[in-house]
């Protein structure tokens, strides 16, 4: 019973994301907010609404292996399997603006995250924790990521002409659609967290090791749809933008936000996946610097880490 409920968890999620998207997206396009704001923000944090609602949810509950192993694995999942699968279908272009500013403040939220974790090598705690002042220092930093995604909008890289006023898009649906979209994800959030618990229980796996893998690949399913699907209409920057926002989002404002709410105890065997997690957003850093594309042997590469880190923690636990 408890697996089917974690699909209908999944299946609340993904299409709730994929209302939430839609309808967001229609009110920015009523407001007239620019085009690349609307892909920077909507596009990208939608497809984390899911991470953010299951990890909001697990920390209100007091599971914290999963709403910290969900963030990691989700990134990890994110950078080598949808940036891997993708690549094979199309090799993937990536901007420069991205190479330099995007990926690199990615890789700086991931030496956060592994920074404040540290608090008994760092400040002799009796315990690691996600603190509340934790919490504000990722989301001080998201404020940050916010200011330079509101310049990148009034400095378009791509200028962009649209339309100044679109009658037919309908106000009421968008809303509506919006608001839809979130309730589902909420309760998805709910069911994914629930029926996760009750399965780590009977399996005698860790919550973590649950984070890391079944729901972390679940919520992070919209992402690999909007890649792959951007990867065939050959919308490469698309998909890579996607990705790394998304990770951006994940551990600056879901983690700011989620201990804010409550402090996360963070896991010693955490350590390694947020270390292996850095040391994959500089492999996807380098595989970007070389002619500025990620060809199909570099997606292969980035599989192929994926099933072995999968085994890795699989095994270890």
């Amino acid at each position: 019973m408890a697996y089917l409920i974690l699909i209908l968890g999944f299946a609340a999620l993904i299409k709730g994301a994929d209302y939430f998207v839609e309808g967001a997206s229609g009110i920015a396009k009523i407001l007239r907010l620019p085009p690349i704001l609307i892909g920077l923000t909507i596009v990208a944090f939608g497809t984390s609404a899911p991470e953010a609602a299951v990890s909001i949810k697990a920390a209100i509950d007091g599971s914290s292996g999963i709403a910290l192993g969900n963030i990691v694995g989700s990134n990890i999942f994110n950078i080598t399997l949808i940036i891997g699968i993708t690549a094979l279908i199309f090799p993937l272009a990536v901007e420069r603006e991205t190479v330099k500013k995007e990926i690199p403040f990615a890789l700086l939220s991931s030496i956060l995250l592994f920074i404040l974790i540290q608090d008994v090598s760092l400040s002799n705690h009796y315990e690691n924790l996600l603190t509340k002042t934790d919490g504000l220092v990722f989301l001080c930093f998201f404020a940050i990521f916010l200011f330079y995604l509101f310049e990148v909008a009034m400095h378009s890289r791509e200028k962009t002409e649209e339309e100044k006023n679109d009658r037919s898009i309908p106000v009421g649906k968008n809303v509506l659609s919006t608001l839809g979209g979130l309730t589902a994800i909420i309760i998805g959030g709910d069911l994914v967290v629930e029926s996760s618990i009750t399965i780590a229980n009977s399996l005698g796996m860790s919550e973590t090791l649950i984070g890391l893998t079944i729901v972390a690949g679940g919520t992070s399913l919209p992402e690999l749809i909007t890649s792959v699907t951007a990867a065939m209409k050959k919308e490469s920057e698309i998909a890579v933008g996607n990705i790394v926002g998304s990770n951006i989002f994940n551990i600056l404002f879901v983690l700011g936000v989620a201990s804010l709410i409550s402090p996360i105890p963070v896991e010693s065997k955490i350590f390694i996946d947020a270390f292996i997690m850095i040391a994959f957003t500089i492999m996807m850093w380098i595989f970007s610097r070389t002619q500025h594309k990620i060809t199909r042997m570099e997606g292969i590469i980035l599989i192929l880490s994926y099933v072995v880190y999968t085994t890795y923690i699989i095994f270890r636990n």
